[in-house]
């Protein structure tokens, strides 16, 4: 099965006093990873975004494994894992890559709605067919 990669190395800034990254940076990954997979695969989406449609995030997870620190470099892989409706739902595995090999340090899941801004409310709208397609390169089904 084929992942989306978004490769990041971690700064001092996301590290907390301890030394090791503060959790809540899991899940900015998270969102950095959807963007940069929206730019590099789906990029009409980026568009439309600007002219009403919404992903919503309706759920989010990350379930550490191994501590990062500062310079590690991750890997941060996603896949499709669930179309239903307007909603989508992605996995995320995230790897310490060093020169001996990749170590998986933690897991999350994310649920993101198609939405469309309508006035002072967003109603649900279906996922867009490029999003979709884009998608499917990426999909453990």
């Amino acid at each position: 099965m084929k992942a989306y990669e978004y490769h990041h190395i971690v700064s001092f800034e996301e590290t907390n006093l301890v030394g090791n990254v503060y959790y809540a940076n899991y899940v900015r990954w998270q969102g950095r990873c959807r963007e940069m997979f929206l730019k590099d695969n789906a990029p009409d989406i980026i568009e439309e975004l600007s002219q009403g449609l919404a992903l919503v995030t309706v759920s989010v997870s990350c379930n550490y494994i191994s501590e990062l620190f500062a310079f590690d470099q991750v890997t941060i892989k996603m896949i499709l894992s669930e179309v239903k409706q307007n909603r989508i739902t992605m996995l995320f595995e995230y790897w310490r890559v060093t020169d001996q090999g990749q170590e998986l340090v933690a897991k999350g899941e994310q649920q993101a709605a198609c939405m469309r801004r309508e006035g002072e409310k967003t109603v649900p709208t279906p996922i867009p067919s490029s999003l979709k397609q884009a998608l499917e390169k990426y999909s453990n089904f």
